[in-house]
């Protein structure tokens, strides 16, 4: 089980959000290379970045950090990112500053064409996010419900050659609530990619809880306020996992 440590950029700053409230912000870091650095030395084998500006505006607007932090972690670990990409111009210039893996959220809603020439254009590097509640997927920042089912959507996307999909429940996003794993656990058995859970990590028993699904394509999971906020060790999640799991992932 690979967890994967969260920076998300506002205005250059690392913070957090609450269910997805741009106004209910806390700024952890104004040096995210430096957050980046930190979690490296944690132990992380991958980080995941998301541009908070950039998925309100449609376009990136944290670049600047980003490229920092790649600057700051080089090749040592895979970075991901997602945020305000729409454009394959977009995806090429971050995987030309050293991003990894770029997702796409919004975008492969409204423009699933879009998502399919991305696939096409750069495969192996493409991840899905599909951020969801009551088993419907959101859009524009979480601040619109859609009538798509999340299980459709993602079988969908699989098809197109998307290297994994970035399950959030929104409704736990940020509240340290315990992840949803009765519904993540559904998607991953609906596909044959893998699926990075999202959203609700408290402590050591959600880790304890991934741990044990991870046989049913739940890959990696994502942690972000638990982590800043202390009530998840980082170093010994990740060590915890590679003890019920049989070593890194």
């Amino acid at each position: 089980m690979l967890l994967i440590p969260a920076i998300d950029l506002k205005d250059g700053h690392c913070v957090r959000l609450k269910q997805g409230e741009m106004d209910d912000a806390t700024v952890f870091s104004e040096e995210p290379a430096a957050m980046a650095r930190h979690w490296l030395d944690q132990g992380a084998r991958r980080l995941h970045l998301v541009d908070l500006n950039g998925a309100f505006a449609g376009k990136p607007k944290n670049e600047a950090a980003i490229r920092a932090i790649c600057d700051e972690v080089g090749d040592d670990i895979p970075v991901q990112l997602g945020g305000g990409i729409r454009d394959l111009d977009t995806i090429e210039r971050y995987l030309d500053n050293g991003i990894s893996y770029v997702i796409i959220g919004t975008a492969a809603v409204k423009n699933p064409g879009f998502l399919h020439d991305a696939c096409g254009a750069f495969p192996g590097h493409i991840i899905v996010g599909l951020d969801a509640k009551d088993g419907k997927v959101a859009v524009d920042g979480w601040s619109k419900l859609t009538g798509h089912d999340v299980v459709d959507l993602a079988k969908k996307y699989e098809d197109y050659g998307v290297e994994a999909v970035i399950y959030t429940d929104i409704g736990r996003d940020g509240m340290l609530s315990g992840v949803n794993v009765e519904a993540t656990v559904r998607l991953a058995r609906a596909l044959r990619i893998p699926v990075i859970a999202s959203g609700g990590i408290a402590d050591l028993k959600d880790i304890d809880a991934l741990c044990a699904v991870e046989a049913e394509g739940v890959s990696g999971a994502i942690t972000g306020r638990a982590i800043y906020e202390g009530t998840l060790d980082f170093a010994a999640a990740q060590a915890r996992a590679d003890e019920l799991n049989g070593g890194p992932a």
